[in-house]
């Protein structure tokens, strides 16, 4: 039986990390759903979601794990870090200690994850990081966000800097599907007597 081709051709993996109460959830919602949620719960652990994009003619599926931001999750959200090509950092503009707290989070970033992974936050542009300011509530610069950090990504993979085969790149490769809809380059064999 044919296989259906890959609506895609790579796996990004994200993750959100970011103090409690500063909007990640809602920023993976507004980017997922297109919808703002007023009343969003705290996460305990982790959250998951999935957005197809389109970067320089290439789909690509974004992986997003929006990480608890509570001190008691840290360690569980930590092992989420390996493996990530793009982290959002989020922090509330309303609430300076929040941004305060971005330089943890960005150690933990920088020694959790590959030298390549791309980091986006609101402010730190002197730090090497892309900058960008979001609301969740209005879904402005929401889908800018997660574009650049994939333009970013995918940068990185066509000047080499980015190694596919490494397991911590925290990027996945999926073959396209030749005509008839295999996954493989083999001739398949004919049948006698079938036109198929």
């Amino acid at each position: 039986m044919a296989t259906a081709p890959y609506n895609y051709s790579y796996i990004f993996k994200y993750i959100i990390i970011g103090d409690m109460g500063v909007g990640k959830s809602c920023l993976l919602h507004q980017f997922t759903e297109k919808k703002f949620m007023a009343d969003c719960p705290h996460t305990i652990g982790v959250e998951f979601g999935t957005r197809i994009i389109e970067v320089s003619g290439q789909k690509i599926k974004l992986q997003i794990w929006d990480t608890a931001g509570q001190e008691r999750f840290r360690a569980v959200t930590r092992s989420y870090y390996r493996g990530a090509a793009g982290a959002l950092m989020v922090y509330d503009i309303t609430r300076r200690s929040t941004y305060n707290h971005l330089s943890s989070w960005l150690t933990d970033a920088r020694n959790l994850t590959n030298p390549n992974t791309t980091v986006i936050v609101s402010v730190l542009c002197s730090t090497g990081l892309l900058f960008l300011e979001a609301s969740a509530k209005t879904g402005e610069n929401v889908e800018d966000a997660f574009l650049e950090a994939a333009k970013k990504i995918y940068q990185n993979i066509q000047d080499g800097s980015l190694d596919l085969n490494a397991a911590e790149s925290g990027v996945q490769h999926k073959p396209s599907a030749p005509q008839g809809g295999r996954l493989t380059n083999e001739p398949q064999p004919q049948r006698e007597g079938c036109g198929c």
